[in-house]
């Protein structure tokens, strides 16, 4: 799958950070009242090497419940699929696995304690336990993309998933958008039009500071893009 090579990374880069940095001192400021959260909601950020997308539900009490992220690199086609399930707010599991190896991947559980209770690495040549060093990583990882898509949230940054046909771009609802984009995205889109066959998958953020094109691929999205009460 084609994703973002030729892709305007470097002005991406720059408006994430800045993006991030607003949206992280929002969250010093104050957040939402829990009315005004969404049990289920969609985001995305832009890391050094690739672009995350995540989706998130939470329980009727707004504590994290499953939290999927798909990190898909800017080069290289093994998109990294990692799921975060809680218990009471606890982190519970991380499973991750990879689309180009779905035989490779890892499995943690954690009991009520927060300490391991499973863990599990599967290699091609086997399956191995994780190391300490392992763990520590993968629990870190885990608070800081719980941490972001809560400052995102916040922030109203929302992922929006959809189609391009002969120039015509519709969200997976399959309602019509125009998407003010700058340059550089606009160019990127268009190389990639041209080379299609006359569709592409998009995914895209929409934000108060306005819309930034994060994937155009030769993948429709929309037909396993996770809804409202499916990530259970």
């Amino acid at each position: 799958m084609e994703r973002i090579n030729g892709g305007p990374r470097r002005p991406l880069l720059f408006i994430a950070t800045r993006l991030i940095a607003s949206l992280l001192a929002f969250s010093l400021v104050g957040c939402s009242s829990h009315k005004d959260i969404p049990l289920f909601s969609a985001s995305g950020y832009i890391a050094d090497q690739g672009i995350n997308r995540l989706w998130r539900e939470d329980d009727d009490k707004h504590n994290p419940q499953t939290l999927i992220n798909i990190y898909s690199p800017y080069y290289g086609k093994d998109t990294v699929i990692t799921r975060y399930e809680y218990l009471d707010g606890q982190l519970h599991l991380i499973k991750e696995s990879h689309a180009a190896s779905k035989n490779l991947g890892i499995i943690l559980r954690f009991d009520q304690e927060g300490n391991v209770s499973f863990m599990q690495r599967q290699l091609s040549e086997g399956k191995e336990k994780l190391s300490a060093d392992d763990i520590e990583r993968y629990k870190y990882q885990a608070e800081k993309v719980l941490s972001l898509s809560e400052t995102l949230r916040a922030g109203n940054v929302r992922l929006v998933q959809g189609r391009w046909r002969q120039g015509v771009i519709t969200t997976c609802a399959a309602e019509p958008v125009t998407l003010s984009l700058n340059i550089r995205s606009q160019v990127w889109l268009a190389k990639r039009a041209a080379k299609s066959n006359d569709k592409l998958g998009l995914a895209w953020l929409t934000a108060p500071e306005g819309n930034e094109l994060l994937l155009v691929a030769n993948e429709d999205f929309c037909i396993w893009e996770p809804k409202a009460g499916q990530l259970n």
